[in-house]
């Protein structure tokens, strides 16, 4: 039998156990999560746009729904939700720049998603919604073009972008806009960091959907989630200790 299985499937059944109970919890009393100032500053941005009269600008970034970084887009396409409601009640405008068109329609039904929850529906532009290029520094040239021309007030970038990552940056610091990034990529993330005025790093991005919502569910599940980490971090410190200690009793047991 190949080794850790059993471990693998006790494992899976903790966080199995834990993320449903934790989701029954949440129905009840909202497990509280930290506050995250990029999230949080969104109303800002949103705000500078209309005091200015100037466009806010979004972007996904270039990575695919179907790839290993598609959670990172669902996870930008769900703030982008967010972000169009706010700005659809403070009759803001708002640009966004899509690299793939499979992203495109989603981006295009979560704008018009925002505006119909604002109940603003006839005031939404299909053509603000705009497909830049798949290759990744055409798109960057198109998303830097947007940003230098109209001289965006605010620019978030939520989801996974590699190379271009510093160019948008420095494009929105040349202009004086508001930035909001947030990736996973541990390459790229120190730039962002550096550039921008308020980054999501690594699970900010990923639970930001949960943290606007505050949906039971999405709550309790992340809640769950975190036991389960937690038990990890526990599991890795007292495995440490022990085999530094010259005993391997619980490297065996996880082999199992």
């Amino acid at each position: 039998m190949e080794a850790g299985r059993v471990t693998s499937f006790i494992a899976f059944l903790f966080i199995a156990a834990a993320v449903l109970y934790s989701i029954r919890v949440a129905k009840t009393r909202m497990p509280s999560i930290r506050k995250i100032a990029g999230l949080d500053a969104i109303e800002e941005a949103v705000g500078r746009a209309t005091e200015t009269g100037k466009p806010l600008f979004y972007t996904t970034g270039t990575a695919d729904i179907t790839g290993s970084y598609g959670a990172n887009i669902f996870a930008g396409l769900e703030i982008l939700g967010h972000t169009s409601r706010i700005v659809a009640r403070n009759n803001a405008d708002m640009i966004v720049g899509i690299s793939l068109p499979n992203v495109y329609p989603l981006a295009l039904q979560m704008v018009e998603q925002g505006y119909l929850y604002a109940g603003k529906r006839e005031y939404f532009k299909p053509d603000s919604i705009q497909f830049l290029s798949s290759t990744q520094f055409a798109y960057a040239s198109g998303c830097m073009g947007f940003i230098q021309r109209e001289q965006a007030a605010a620019t978030l970038m939520m989801g996974h972008f590699m190379a271009e990552a510093i160019l948008l940056a420095e494009a929105s610091a040349q202009v004086g806009a508001i930035s909001i990034a947030g990736m996973t990529s541990m390459a790229q993330l120190p730039f962002l960091i550096a550039a921008c005025d308020y980054t999501l790093i690594g699970d900010e991005l990923l639970v930001a959907g949960a943290y606007l919502a505050q949906d039971p569910v999405k709550m309790g599940s992340i809640a769950g989630q975190d036991w389960a980490k937690l038990l990890g971090f526990i599991l890795i410190a007292v495995g440490s200790v022990m085999v530094t200690a010259g005993s391997a009793w619980l490297k065996d047991l996880l082999s199992l």
